[in-house]
């Protein structure tokens, strides 16, 4: 199935997967923004109710077999919607009144701009109070070694976090995306199947001259991971080997030469954590996973190398 006829400015696109005690709640939050909006769910093979759930109440959906990962459910359903502007969004996510205007507004305003990130809250209770959530995400940072961090994650509400700004990147589980940008990049790197995936489309976003803007006016709220924890019988440790394989791979695709040495004294650190915590067998797995994928991520890196400026990405380094 796919939107057809559209004359929607937004496809929201919503990868789902065991998400039908959620899907309500988010549904809803996008009825509650107006017109402007198709929206449209990729189903990674639940067993929920979801595909359902959704058909009762008339959401256009894509039902796989399987699941393929949150890069490849986007992707799919970026493919088979029309509107010039994408914004995916996680199935744990709702939105508040008017978000969705207020990131249309601000990207069709500048068109050097990529995408936007809305300010992203920690949804925690019934009873939450956009003054009084701990922030989950004001745009995506990196560390000086390369690692991707979501910026003012887990603080209160303070005057910084309040003001627009220019931010390396948007985070996957709620971002608007110019259409155009997201086909000239060829979408989410399906091989990374979850996790990473935004970093890297930021990386090649950045390198191909584009720019990113914190709104922190457009708000919506994020359980975090809640799909995730329900479908794997072991989510920490499928989570852990995914991190470490596709962080490698994003970091050998543009990160400098003389990087190497913090990065590799990092990822020591990294295996002497995950040994405390008991994941060190799928973390070391990651670890050699993307180690294999190493050429083909280094020729990737000649690709970019050759159509953008490698240093963009890097300007933002530790910042």
């Amino acid at each position: 199935m796919r939107v057809s006829g559209s004359s929607a400015t937004v496809a929201i696109v919503i990868p789902s997967w065991n998400s039908a005690a959620l899907l309500p709640r988010l549904l809803d939050s996008i009825a509650a923004q107006g017109g402007g909006v198709e929206t449209f769910v990729v189903d990674n093979g639940s067993i929920d109710g979801s595909v359902e759930l959704l058909r009762e109440r008339g959401i256009p959906c894509l039902a796989l077999p399987t699941n393929l990962g949150f890069a490849a459910a986007v992707d799919l359903g970026v493919e088979r919607t029309d509107a010039p502007f994408v914004l995916p969004l996680n199935a744990d996510t709702q939105l508040e009144p008017g978000c969705v205007a207020t990131l249309v507004e601000v990207l069709a305003a500048d068109s050097g701009l990529g995408g936007v990130a809305p300010r992203i809250l920690q949804l925690e209770g019934e009873g939450r109070k956009v003054a009084d959530a701990l922030l989950y995400s004001a745009g995506m940072a990196l560390t000086a070694d390369g690692r991707a961090i979501e910026a003012g994650a887990g603080e209160a509400r303070s005057e910084q976090w309040l003001h627009p700004r220019e931010v390396f990147g948007v985070c996957g589980a709620a971002c608007l995306l110019r259409r155009e940008l997201f086909i000239e990049l060829g979408g989410y790197d399906r091989s990374f199947v979850s996790f990473y995936e935004d970093v890297d489309l930021n990386v090649r976003a950045q390198i191909a001259g584009r720019r990113f803007t914190y709104v922190p006016e457009a708000v919506v709220w994020h359980l975090g991971n809640a799909s995730w924890q329900a479908g794997f019988e072991r989510p920490g440790a499928d989570n852990a080997r995914l991190v470490a394989r596709n962080r490698i791979v994003t970091q050998a695709r543009f990160m400098p030469a003389s990087a190497l040495p913090r990065i590799l004294a990092v990822e020591a650190g990294a295996l002497v954590r995950a040994a405390r915590e008991r994941r060190l067998l799928s973390t070391l797995r990651g670890k050699l996973e993307g180690l294999a994928r190493l050429p083909r991520a280094l020729s990737e890196r000649r690709r970019l190398a050759t159509s953008g400026d490698l240093s963009r990405p890097r300007a933002w380094l530790g910042r």
